[in-house]
């Protein structure tokens, strides 16, 4: 288990202060990695990363997050881990790829280097939520696993995007005053949980399962520019049975 959190806010505009608010927001989670911790921060786009570490595959700092790609273009925060990711390795083997470590982070990182984020994704078995910031394209990709094991929360806390493995952390982010969803009480006592993807505050949400959504800061907003499913269970079994009908 680690922990992440992000944010990107037109109201803070100093090092010092993205600094400070990214350091909240990941001591408000260090339960969920004891190991190391650490931040990334891009004062031209308003853009902090933070993560809390709990080593599994890798126990150097190798694996410490947040993780840039060796090409420098991509910064990821990840939390779960990656089971096949040395069979991904391997089949990654003609890139000339120099490995700085042993961790499922980098080789999902690399992998998303070379192939593309859907690419990737379409090789990873596990459970896992993250957030990738392309410095490229300007444009921040979250994404949660298969089943939706892992959890990840994200929404507007006024003009600021924030995103974080736990309420607890977005509820820190300085200038929170989101209210209390009715709709997510509603549900609540229906069914005694809030299902996705609400969550229990208004502009805030969960990721859903195999879900990815870009956003991209435009004029001191935040835009989603796209959501979309990178896997499905239905087209897994559509594919099984008509694969049984032509054989």
């Amino acid at each position: 288990m680690c922990g992440i959190v992000g944010f990107i806010s037109s109201n803070i505009n100093s090092e010092n202060e993205l600094k400070s608010e990214i350091i909240k927001m990941s001591n408000r989670i260090s339960h969920r990695g004891p190991d190391s911790d650490g931040f990334w921060l891009d004062q031209e786009n308003n853009i902090a990363l933070g993560h809390k570490r709990l080593s599994i595959l890798d126990l150097s700092s190798n694996g410490n997050q947040p993780m840039i790609s060796s090409n420098k273009r991509y910064v990821i925060v990840f939390n779960g881990e990656i089971y096949n990711h040395l069979h991904i390795r391997d089949s990654l083997v003609n890139s000339n790829i120099s490995w700085k470590g042993n961790s499922d982070t980098e080789t999902l990182l690399e992998a998303i280097n070379i192939l593309g984020i859907k690419e990737a994704l379409g090789l990873c078995i596990g459970m896992f939520a993250f957030g990738l910031w392309d410095t490229q394209d300007k444009i921040l990709t979250l994404v949660r696993d298969r089943f939706g094991e892992k959890p990840l929360y994200y929404g507007w806390v006024n003009n600021s995007f924030v995103f974080s493995s736990e309420l607890k952390s977005i509820k820190s982010l300085s200038g929170f005053n989101n209210k209390v969803s009715r709709k997510a009480i509603a549900h609540y006592l229906q069914l005694n949980y809030v299902p996705s993807p609400l969550s229990i505050y208004e502009n805030i949400y969960k990721l859903e399962k195999s879900k990815i959504i870009h956003l991209k800061p435009t004029l001191n907003k935040v835009k989603e520019i796209k959501s979309e499913k990178y896997w499905s269970l239905d087209d897994i079994i559509k594919k099984s049975k008509n694969k049984m009908l032509t054989d």
